[in-house]
């Protein structure tokens, strides 16, 4: 069983609307449907795609990136590197992301359909450099009324020297080249209170260009929207969404986008630490001197009607039982190679030579924790010689797992935390080939490590943590020290709530 929707079922929803690590989301509506990307980071694949037919429900339907490049140097995780926050438009009857990689440059990818149709995989085209250079984040993309193009983006301190502004170029219609040098349109210098004025949207309404950015922070921005009757500005802006009373930390970076019925809503992240940067929906409104409000006069809502549409209540896929392949919700923390992993009668992992540190484990599977309070078990068979291990883990800036780890003598149970300084062995008890494994996470990301058919506790509580701009990891996976192997994973089940909660 697994229940992640925030639909309530009486014609409300209640925020987040995705309790999980879709960071910097934007989204556009194409007819009835309503698409999604988010920042992947160093995760593979990247540029995940969601659909959604009311901006409450959602699911994973692919993914634009198949690989990262250059290939040779994702072979080992990029943490804090790889895709940061991307850009999604509807073009000329094509489906179009710009990208940042902040070590290399801004790309652009394109398609005729977002995702898989009726079996068929579609593709995105391979990733085209638009404009090179370290430290080039947050591209958007406008195409104006008279097919004119222009592209804004921001700019990351850490490899650029500079930030907090918001640069905008000329660009060719079809998005394969930059026509100048770039016009700095928003300094956020020159603006009282402004500091890390980032992420960029380009909108246009009624004769006036909009820059929608966040600035202050990811854990105590805000969200601005900005206006010009020229793209280059100069900009007049207000802050449009704080948290102001609630409990919703730095509410900002995301999408406007609307429903079919005309009605606008925001979509925007909030940071929770280990859980990542998880997705609001707020409702949108224009006041009398055409500047937008967000969310109860530009507070977030922690509650509201839905939009209109006529999707069915749904939720991003986290149990797998891999009779047809590895789900869309799993990513490798690198390039993968195609021994690593096989679908049979389970998920069959190959123990992969490491020196036990998963967080740089490119053999890692994992997906994003997806509530506040989850279950997940699965069972385990290990085959190799001595020093095969493989386990069940919750892996950020530290890491925990549950497995097994063969010695001379056979397999034990093993719990392992890595604290950020030096890793502890806290249980080991002999169990043989194969062992029933589960973690429990509550609220905080308190994480409960289990074992059994019937589940019992090892260990002390272990708290998970963020990792490199990204929330916790749960993963699964095979190592070696100095033999072959492998591991053969049965069903991953996930569920919302506590493991005592319901039966797995």
């Amino acid at each position: 069983m697994q229940h992640f929707s925030s639909d309530n079922g009486d014609g409300t929803y209640r925020n987040p609307v995705l309790h999980a690590d879709w960071s910097d989301p934007d989204a556009i509506r194409v007819g009835a449907d309503h698409y999604m990307t988010a920042s992947s980071f160093h995760r593979v694949p990247g540029l995940p795609i969601l659909h959604s037919r009311d901006l409450v429900n959602w699911t994973i339907i692919g993914h634009a990136l198949a690989r990262l490049e250059p290939e040779a140097d994702f072979r080992t995780p990029q943490r804090g590197g790889g895709v940061w926050a991307p850009a999604l438009r509807h073009h000329a009857g094509r489906f179009w992301i710009v990208y940042p990689d902040p070590d290399r440059g801004l790309f652009v990818t394109s398609a005729e359909d977002p995702g898989p149709d009726g079996g068929r995989e579609l593709v995105w085209t391979r990733p085209h450099l638009l404009k090179g250079g370290k430290g080039l984040i947050d591209p958007c993309p406008l195409w104006d009324d008279d097919g004119t193009a222009y592209l804004v983006h921001g700019w990351a301190k850490s490899r650029a020297g500079i930030n907090n502004r918001l640069t905008v170029h000329r660009m060719n219609a079809d998005a394969t080249a930059l026509l100048d040098g770039g016009t700095v349109a928003i300094d956020g210098d020159v603006l009282p209170g402004y500091r890390t004025l980032e992420g960029p949207k380009f909108y246009k309404r009624d004769g006036w260009y909009w820059i929608f950015a966040p600035a202050g922070g990811v854990a105590d921005g805000w969200q601005s929207a900005f206006r010009s009757r020229s793209p280059f500005g100069p900009y007049e802006g207000r802050i449009v969404l704080a948290q102001g009373g609630t409990d919703v930390n730095g509410p900002h970076q995301g999408a406007w986008t609307t429903t079919e019925d005309g009605a606008d809503w925001f979509l925007h992240f909030q940071d929770k630490g280990p859980y990542g940067r998880v997705v609001h929906l707020q409702p949108m409104r224009w006041d009398e001197d055409g500047w937008p409000e967000i969310g109860d006069k530009g507070t977030p809502v922690a509650m509201h009607a839905k939009p209109s549409g006529d999707g069915p209540v749904c939720a991003p896929d986290t149990a797998d039982d891999f009779a047809t392949g590895i789900g869309p919700q799993w990513s490798w923390q690198a390039n993968p190679e195609p021994e690593w992993a096989d679908v049979d009668a389970g998920l069959r992992l190959a123990c992969v030579p490491g020196d036990g540190d998963l967080r740089h484990a490119p053999n890692l599977l994992g997906q994003r924790l997806p509530a506040e309070r989850f279950a997940a078990y699965t069972e385990l068979r290990l085959e190799g010689g001595p020093g095969a291990r493989a386990g069940l883990a919750v892996v950020g800036d530290t890491f925990a797992w549950i497995g097994l780890e063969r010695n001379e003598d056979g397999a034990d149970l093993v719990l392992r935390v890595f604290d950020g300084d030096k890793e502890a062995e806290l249980a080991r008890e002999p169990a043989g080939d194969a062992a029933h494994l589960g973690v429990d996470v509550d609220a905080g990301g308190a994480c409960r490590f289990l074992t059994g058919a019937t589940p019992r506790r090892v260990g002390p509580v272990f708290t998970a943590t963020e990792g490199r701009w990204v929330g916790a990891t749960l993963g699964l996976f095979a190592s070696t020290s100095d033999s072959q192997g492998s591991a053969l994973f049965g069903a991953v089940r996930v569920a919302e709530g506590r493991s005592g909660d319901y039966e797995c």
